[in-house]
């Protein structure tokens, strides 16, 4: 068996379909293996398109691939490759390279720096990864062990890894015995270590009068979120989630208390959480946007439940997995009488919108959120961008067993509409139901290629594209009228036939009135789409979310 193909077949059994990326001259000839292993081939118009649409993919199905050539396509590859590390995103980077002869004589290649250093892009990849397997320097005998230690790394530390090829070993003979037994993707657990953590856990519990839960970003990472629910049903504790932690919590429990965004929270959720005198926190991820510009209680949380760490206090027990310390937790925890007695803020209070425009056909961020959320279903996936629809999606009431993307932590501008591409890939592998992306006109631009890949695969997500003139987060950052922070206002309903797509593929609409947004979410075929729909909607330029004009605000407050 070939090298590559080893890799593949491997690829299929740890749950991956379809790969991304885009063709290039040092890995073309790897491709052709692909239909062998049963992946499908979705090619990417540019390598940071592919980079994110791996990204999204490895969201909804816990793992993806990327393949790209060497220097000019791993590099437009890293910084989606950078995001996926820091918000752990396993994805499994395949690089084709010079020929190994070629490298040895340092001869100058194309792609290269012209310096004859065929190592400089591997240590770029290094800082970006988990793992790095060099095919190349690895013996022979040793390549399938190399090859499955770095999907191991991949999906034990939810981060990315990068997997060096050379063009004439792409072919080399390699023993595929191995693809009899599957790799091993249990997390460790040290049991004693474990043990300890949870009676710690406990005890600081037990001791509370107010004890609360706030689970964020890290308990959908590293794939805890049955545990998670079964703990919060269980316990029934006043049960908050931050912005970064969006859907990790079923909306329709009893305990749920809301979004939790230190200053920029809604008053009566900020009021109940900051009442709370021990936090359990799950996956806790203490950035400036996911603690209101680090205000309030989120940013000192003293007991966490980590990915493979758990810590109480001044405490810390290694070597556990998340998972693993949640089930415990739940199999030992007895309610003491007085949490059911504690005070759980309402429904209605949970999303404070304003008033403002209300009367006018205006249609405000306010005000579309509060309808979005209504119109969402069950098993959607959403997609949400760097921008104001990460803030907005946060007013909304998700229903049971949606998923919401959004990359917080790293914060491209662009992310979403790439993110989409993959996801409604994953999605469509799963049977799920719709996949929906907001995204905003400046964020569009940045990756508006993924429209043409997912109507050239012949993907059906809703894509909302909200025409507000530019950078809107920008502005609330710095530069209110200046130039920079201004676009080019395309016509993005004329995008899909310029980018040679049949009529009967896509449906485009344009709304500038609240009439028109109702209208639209009442129409069957928009709401169950059998082709992909976008959507302009047009809102004021210096409208925002509340929660993001005040995180704003609040991180160039305290960023020092």
């Amino acid at each position: 068996m070939e090298v590559i193909e080893y890799v593949f077949r491997r690829l299929y059994q740890v749950g991956i379909r379809s790969v991304h990326g885009v063709p290039g001259d040092y890995i073309l000839d790897g491709l052709d293996y692909l239909s062998r292993a049963g992946l499908e081939w979705i090619g990417s118009v540019n390598e940071l398109e592919a980079g994110y649409a791996a990204d999204g993919y490895a969201r909804v199905k816990s793992v993806s691939a990327l393949v790209t050539t060497f220097g000019v396509g791993e590099l437009g590859a890293i910084s989606a490759l950078a995001g996926a590390y820091a918000e752990h995103v396993p994805i499994i980077h395949i690089v084709g390279s010079p020929m190994t002869g070629a490298q040895a004589k340092g001869k100058i290649m194309h792609h290269t720096l012209g310096d004859g250093d065929y190592g400089a892009f591997r240590t770029m990849s290094e800082k970006v990864s988990c793992f790095v397997a060099n095919i190349e320097t690895t013996a022979e005998g040793e390549r399938a062990q190399v090859i499955d230690h770095a999907i191991r790394e991949c999906v034990i530390q939810r981060r990315p890894v990068y997997i060096y090829i050379p063009i004439d070993l792409l072919m080399a003979k390699i023993d595929g015995a191995s693809l009899n037994k599957q790799i091993d993707l249990e997390r460790p657990y040290d049991q004693r270590s474990g043990d300890q953590a949870v009676q710690a856990v406990l005890s600081r519990l037990y001791s509370a009068k107010r004890p609360a839960i706030l689970v964020d970003q890290g308990a959908g990472s590293f794939g805890a979120l049955r545990q998670v629910r079964e703990f919060v049903t269980k316990t029934g504790l006043p049960t908050f989630v931050t912005v970064m932690g969006k859907s990790n919590v079923d909306e329709s429990l009893p305990n749920f208390c809301g979004v939790y965004q230190g200053t920029s929270s809604s008053p009566k959720v900020k009021e109940h959480f900051e009442a709370s005198d021990v936090v359990l926190g799950i996956g806790i991820i203490p950035s400036d946007y996911n603690t209101g510009g680090f205000t309030g209680k989120s940013v000192s949380v003293k007991v966490k439940v980590q990915g493979s760490l758990t810590v109480v206090e001044d405490s810390q027990y290694s070597g556990i997995s998340m998972s693993r310390v949640l089930d415990e937790l739940t199999n030992k925890i007895e309610k003491k009488p007085g949490w059911n007695e504690l005070a759980i803020p309402s429904v209605k209070d949970l999303h404070v919108t304003s008033t403002a425009l209300e009367s006018s056909e205006t249609i405000t961020h306010s005000w579309l959120w509060s309808h979005i959320s209504s119109w969402l279903q069950s098993e959607d996936v959403i997609i949400t961008e760097t921008g104001t629809s990460n803030f907005g999606i946060a007013m909304t009431e998700l229903p049971r067993n949606t998923q919401v993307i959004a990359q917080w932590l790293w914060g491209s501008i662009g992310y979403a509409t790439g993110a989409c591409e993959g996801a409604a890939v994953a999605a469509k592998e799963l049977g799920m139901n719709r996949t929906v992306l907001f995204t905003g006109d400046g964020s569009f631009q940045l990756t508006a290629t993924a429209l043409s890949t997912m109507l050239r695969h012949g993907l059906t997500p809703i894509i909302f594209i909200i025409c507000n003139k530019g950078f809107t987060i920008e502005r609330y950052v710095h530069g209110w009228e200046a130039s920079y922070n201004d676009i080019m206002p395309w016509k993005y309903t004329h995008l899909p036939e310029a980018f040679g797509a049949a009529n009967d593929k896509y449906q485009t609409h344009q709304v500038k009135t609240k009439a028109q947004f109702r209208h639209l979410l009442q129409s069957n075929e928009f709401t169950k789409p059998t082709r992909l729909q976008l959507v302009e909607v047009w809102m004021p330029l210096e409208d925002a979310p509340d929660s993001l004009k005040s995180s704003g605000q609040a991180i160039k407050e305290n960023a020092g």
